[in-house]
């Protein structure tokens, strides 16, 4: 349910009286979920009677046109602070010991791996320490409430509006006090928006206020309903703006181009120190966005507290190997607006900004400070 959002909305009444065998008794509808953003407009009629031990339910949904955006519940990471706070320290324990357990009876990679046993444990970390967190910590979820000024005040008054919503259906409250509630919670989120916008201008540095001059413009781009390539090809649905955008973004290479085979990775390796490898994985931003993984360096420095070998052995053997495994490779492309162009209906008017796996990451920022050091 945690998952998907869904949320118990039996309200533990008799739902109707039923007789059998001589003897009338009550039934509840035991058990009626419904994802959270659909409570409020869910309409429900048990006054259909049966002979069954439960009433044939009749649901409706009703929505609003123009009511907004759809509530999109994606994972996107893990609470890796929660799991480290002192209030969890015995699940962060717990955690550690099953990493521990699960890592020992795996072999680590040594200067005699070969380049598939290379693919194959990047593959086995990404895959099983994602599996790892998803147990062990809280995942984080981004919807359309996932706003600063979101306050658990705001939420516990939200939810206070869609009892009250239920009970008017049920006939237990007016629509007055429907119509109180959904004004004290629009004037408790203009007081937040107000709040946030404040402390965020008494607090800005010098270059933050250059960014609330740029907060303060009004427009925006607009959805594009259609996309055009250079040669005059139309793309409409969501899928085909995707691959036009692809095509214009990372056009496929030349004929007659071969690629080189691949070398070795040469004798720059032995001079890789853990030292090296420990200060690019932890002069990395905690900021910066995760590829498809989900692995953010606030998850691969976890890793790193409970499994470092294994992470300083598999940035080695890329380097002696001189391969980057595939797992690394994969990407997620966000896709945003060029500025000032004149026509946003072209694809070539939008850049797409490649995120790729952080332990990927890892490796080239020790090949970057290795180059440096090297050419200095």
């Amino acid at each position: 349910m945690d998952e998907y959002d869904l949320i118990n909305v039996t309200d533990g009444e008799e739902t109707h009286s039923n007789t059998r065998n001589g003897e009338t008794s009550g039934s509840p509808i035991d058990f009626s979920i419904t994802q959270a953003s659909m409570a409020n407009r869910l309409e429900m009629s048990t006054d259909l009677a049966t002979t069954s031990d439960h009433a044939i339910v009749c649901a409706q949904l009703r929505w609003d046109e123009g009511e907004g955006a759809k509530v999109s519940r994606n994972i996107t990471g893990w609470d890796i602070d929660g799991l480290k706070s002192k209030e969890e320290e015995e699940n962060y324990k717990k955690a550690k010991k099953e990493w521990e357990d699960k890592s020992s009876k795996r072999p680590v990679l040594d200067e005699k791996s070969s380049g598939d046993e290379l693919q194959r444990e990047a593959e086995w970390i990404q895959r099983n320490f994602v599996n790892h967190l998803n147990r062990c910590c809280k995942k984080v979820k981004v919807c359309a409430r996932s706003k600063r000024w979101w306050t658990a005040e705001i939420a516990d008054n939200r939810k206070i509006l869609g009892s009250i919503k239920r009970a008017r259906k049920r006939g237990e409250a007016s629509q007055q006090q429907v119509k109180k509630q959904q004004s004290n919670l629009r004037r408790m989120i203009r007081q937040s928006k107000t709040e946030m916008w404040k402390k965020f201008l008494t607090s800005a540095t010098r270059d933050q206020v250059w960014q609330a001059l740029r907060y303060r413009k009004l427009g925006g781009q607009q959805t594009i309903k259609a996309l055009r390539s250079r040669t005059g090809e139309v793309a409409e649905s969501w899928e085909e703006k995707a691959e036009l955008i692809k095509e214009e973004a990372f056009p496929k290479p030349l004929k007659g181009v071969e690629r080189k085979a691949q070398e070795e990775g040469g004798e720059m390796w032995k001079k890789i120190t853990d030292e090296d490898i420990r200060e690019a994985l932890f002069n990395q931003s905690v900021q910066k966005a995760p590829g498809p993984d989900r692995l953010g360096f606030k998850a691969i420095r976890l890793l790193w507290d409970w499994d470092s070998h294994r992470i300083i052995n598999i940035v080695k053997v890329a380097f002696r190997l001189g391969i980057h495994p595939r797992a690394w490779k994969e990407a997620k492309g966000v896709v945003i607006p060029k500025p000032k162009k004149p026509d946003y209906r072209v694809a070539k008017a939008y850049r797409v900004i490649t995120l790729l796996n952080c332990l990927g990451k890892d490796v080239e920022k020790v090949a970057a400070n290795a180059i440096a050091e090297e050419g200095e």
